[in-house]
């Protein structure tokens, strides 16, 4: 079968492999679609990154590069091993793309993302969505019902949202503020729209301010480089300032001015992955009682993101700006999402 191998940086290969095996306790699944992520970016520029090197095994898989790449991808159940009595096949799924060890203080208190050897399918090994077929224990698969593949493809970026929204505790009622709007910026917004809440968003990129305002997914948009947004933020809130704001773009920029719009004892939800330190003023921290959290993937997220897009509060189809050939996942899609980012939100490739 066909597969997307990373071996290192700017080194990505599409390659005939083997057939993964099934085994007890699993399920075979065909790939229907899987998404281009920015941490599949993040590994073609600058990798391995979560992907581990040669002679630094991944503590749970034992692989190192080149590994299958691909975590968020949708399928059809095509084999059920032994053990798994509640899945059928034909079954449409998602997978939820772990490896966890089970052991650690963290898996035992339920936190699994925050497993202290925790690694990703398609990036930690296991081969990946990025493939004709893959082979994933029962615990990660999701049944997804009548949504349409291509669509389930994005559950998995939209339950990073839906993670993020969970550690902000907001409610319904609730005026959030996102600084940035790709990817996980923009379904994040999606999600908080669907619990209710007033969506404030401030985005550089006018394709990207396009698809908010197509999407219905913020009430309010904002241009950084036109506009003072924390001014804007408070003067929409009446002078109180934002909820919950959240830090969807790694730009330190874009950070502080979260710390100018968030209301005193507000939360500000830190989603973005960092390549690099960041700069946080302390004092505006300190004097006005902001809580400054972080979040990572999802823990037990996905049925609940499922159900939103079931009941019809989420759409996920103008979300989708592409679908390619796997053939084409460098020339069409990872170096579009490099060189012409602002022409794409999610690519879709079909192995």
């Amino acid at each position: 079968m066909k597969a997307a191998i990373f071996h290192a940086s700017k080194n990505i290969t599409i390659d005939d492999v083997p057939v993964p095996e099934l085994r007890a306790g699993a399920v075979a699944i065909d790939v229907a679609w899987c998404g281009i992520c920015g941490t599949d970016l993040h590994e073609y520029l600058e990798g391995p990154i979560f992907i581990s090197p040669a002679g630094h095994p991944h503590p749970l898989t034992r692989e190192t590069a080149p590994v299958t790449m691909g975590h968020e991808f949708s399928g059809t159940i095509t084999a059920l091993g032994d053990g798994v009595t509640d899945l059928a096949v034909g079954d449409n799924v998602v997978v939820e793309p772990y490896f966890v060890c089970g052991d650690c203080a963290p898996c035992q208190a339920g936190n699994y993302n925050l497993c202290t050897s925790m690694g990703f399918i398609g990036l930690a090994g296991g081969g990946g969505g990025l493939s004709e077929k893959v082979v994933v224990d029962r615990r990660w698969v999701h049944p997804i019902g009548d949504i349409p593949l291509d669509q389930a493809a994005l559950i998995e970026p939209l339950s990073v949202g839906h993670h993020a929204f969970v550690r902000s505790g907001a409610k319904a009622g609730d005026v959030a503020f996102i600084a940035g709007a790709g990817p996980i910026g923009l379904l994040l917004a999606a999600v908080l729209k669907a619990e209710g809440l007033t969506v404030i968003m401030s985005e550089l990129s006018s394709a990207r301010k396009a698809k908010a305002r197509e999407t219905g997914v913020a009430d309010h948009i904002l241009d950084p480089s036109s506009e003072d947004v924390a001014a804007r933020v408070r003067e929409i809130t009446g002078g109180v300032g934002a909820d919950v704001c959240f830090e969807c773009s790694s730009v330190n920029a874009a950070l502080d001015q979260l710390f100018d719009a968030v209301k005193p004892a507000g939360v500000i939800v830190v989603v973005s992955i960092w390549g690099h330190p960041a700069q946080i003023d302390m004092q505006r921290l300190v004097l006005k009682e902001i809580d400054l959290r972080g979040t990572i993937a999802y823990v037990r997220d996905h049925p609940a993101t499922i159900q939103l897009v079931h009941d019809g509060k989420v759409d996920l189809a103008p979300f989708i700006t592409a679908r390619i050939a796997l053939d084409d996942l460098i020339d069409k899609g990872i170096r579009t999402l490099i060189d012409h980012n602002e022409t794409a939100v999610k690519i879709l490739v079909h192995p």
